[in-house]
Protein backbone atom coordinates (compact mmCIF):
# COMPACT_ATOMS: atom_id res chain seq x y z
CA UNK A 1 0.00 0.00 0.00
CA UNK A 2 2.69 2.50 1.03
CA UNK A 3 4.73 1.85 -2.12
CA UNK A 4 1.62 2.14 -4.25
CA UNK A 5 0.78 5.55 -2.84
CA UNK A 6 4.36 6.75 -3.17
CA UNK A 7 4.37 5.63 -6.79
CA UNK A 8 1.12 7.49 -7.35
CA UNK A 9 2.71 10.59 -5.88
CA UNK A 10 5.74 10.13 -8.09
CA UNK A 11 3.64 10.22 -11.21
CA UNK A 12 1.11 12.87 -10.30
CA UNK A 13 2.64 15.86 -8.56
CA UNK A 14 5.95 17.00 -9.97
CA UNK A 15 5.47 20.65 -10.87
CA UNK A 16 7.94 20.56 -13.78
CA UNK A 17 6.54 17.34 -15.25
CA UNK A 18 9.38 15.17 -13.98
CA UNK A 19 8.44 12.38 -11.56
CA UNK A 20 9.30 12.87 -7.91
CA UNK A 21 10.99 10.18 -5.86
CA UNK A 22 9.65 10.40 -2.30
CA UNK A 23 11.46 7.75 -0.29
CA UNK A 24 13.51 9.58 2.33
CA UNK A 25 12.32 8.64 5.81
CA UNK A 26 9.82 7.81 7.06
CA UNK A 27 9.09 9.42 10.38
CA UNK A 28 5.74 8.92 12.05
CA UNK A 29 3.77 12.05 12.96
CA UNK A 30 0.22 12.48 14.18
CA UNK A 31 -2.19 14.82 12.40
CA UNK A 32 -5.92 14.75 12.95
CA UNK A 33 -5.36 12.27 15.80
CA UNK A 34 -4.11 9.57 13.40
CA UNK A 35 -0.55 8.49 12.48
CA UNK A 36 1.04 9.46 9.17
CA UNK A 37 4.31 8.31 7.61
CA UNK A 38 6.25 11.36 6.46
CA UNK A 39 8.69 11.17 3.55
CA UNK A 40 10.80 13.76 1.74
CA UNK A 41 11.14 13.94 -2.02
CA UNK A 42 14.15 14.34 -4.26
CA UNK A 43 13.23 17.89 -5.33
CA UNK A 44 14.64 19.14 -1.97
CA UNK A 45 11.35 20.78 -0.95
CA UNK A 46 8.34 18.45 -1.20
CA UNK A 47 7.06 16.36 1.70
CA UNK A 48 4.58 13.48 1.45
CA UNK A 49 2.42 12.15 4.27
CA UNK A 50 1.03 8.65 3.74
CA UNK A 51 -1.59 7.16 6.04
CA UNK A 52 0.15 4.65 8.31
CA UNK A 53 -0.75 0.95 8.03
CA UNK A 54 -3.97 0.32 9.93
CA UNK A 55 -4.70 4.04 10.18
CA UNK A 56 -8.33 5.15 10.27
CA UNK A 57 -7.42 7.53 7.40
CA UNK A 58 -6.11 4.82 5.06
CA UNK A 59 -5.70 4.80 2.17
CA UNK A 60 -4.79 8.46 1.74
CA UNK A 61 -1.82 10.73 1.15
CA UNK A 62 -1.08 14.43 1.34
CA UNK A 63 1.76 16.28 -0.33
CA UNK A 64 3.25 19.68 0.39
CA UNK A 65 4.93 21.08 -2.72
CA UNK A 66 6.69 24.41 -3.04
CA UNK A 67 5.12 26.49 -5.80
CA UNK A 68 6.71 29.87 -6.18
CA UNK A 69 7.34 31.13 -2.68
CA UNK A 70 4.64 29.18 -0.83
CA UNK A 71 3.68 25.60 -0.15
CA UNK A 72 0.59 24.07 -1.70
CA UNK A 73 -1.13 21.16 0.03
CA UNK A 74 -2.90 18.46 -1.93
CA UNK A 75 -4.43 15.17 -0.89
CA UNK A 76 -5.82 12.10 -2.56
CA UNK A 77 -7.23 8.74 -1.57
CA UNK A 78 -10.33 6.96 -0.42
CA UNK A 79 -9.82 7.09 3.34
CA UNK A 80 -12.81 8.06 5.49
CA UNK A 81 -13.60 11.76 5.14
CA UNK A 82 -13.82 12.40 8.91
CA UNK A 83 -10.25 11.17 9.44
CA UNK A 84 -8.76 12.88 6.40
CA UNK A 85 -10.57 16.17 7.07
CA UNK A 86 -9.21 16.23 10.64
CA UNK A 87 -5.68 15.72 9.32
CA UNK A 88 -6.25 18.34 6.62
CA UNK A 89 -7.23 20.89 9.26
CA UNK A 90 -4.02 20.25 11.21
CA UNK A 91 -1.87 20.30 8.06
CA UNK A 92 -3.37 23.56 6.83
CA UNK A 93 -2.15 25.20 10.03
CA UNK A 94 1.50 24.37 9.26
CA UNK A 95 3.81 27.13 8.06
CA UNK A 96 6.95 26.82 5.93
CA UNK A 97 9.21 26.35 8.98
CA UNK A 98 7.00 23.47 10.18
CA UNK A 99 7.22 21.80 6.77
CA UNK A 100 11.00 22.30 6.76
CA UNK A 101 11.14 20.66 10.21
CA UNK A 102 9.21 17.66 8.87
CA UNK A 103 11.68 17.40 6.02
CA UNK A 104 14.65 17.64 8.39
CA UNK A 105 13.21 14.85 10.51
CA UNK A 106 12.99 12.56 7.48
CA UNK A 107 16.55 13.38 6.47
CA UNK A 108 17.75 12.31 9.92
CA UNK A 109 16.39 8.77 9.47
CA UNK A 110 19.19 6.24 9.00
CA UNK A 111 18.79 3.79 6.13
CA UNK A 112 19.07 0.11 7.18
Amino acid sequence: MKRLLLSLVAFSVAANGAPLKCDVGPVTKVFGAVPWLVYSCDDATSVVLVSAPGSPAAPYYFIFSLEGSSYKLRGEGTGPKAATDAALKDLQALVATDIAALRSATLAVKKP
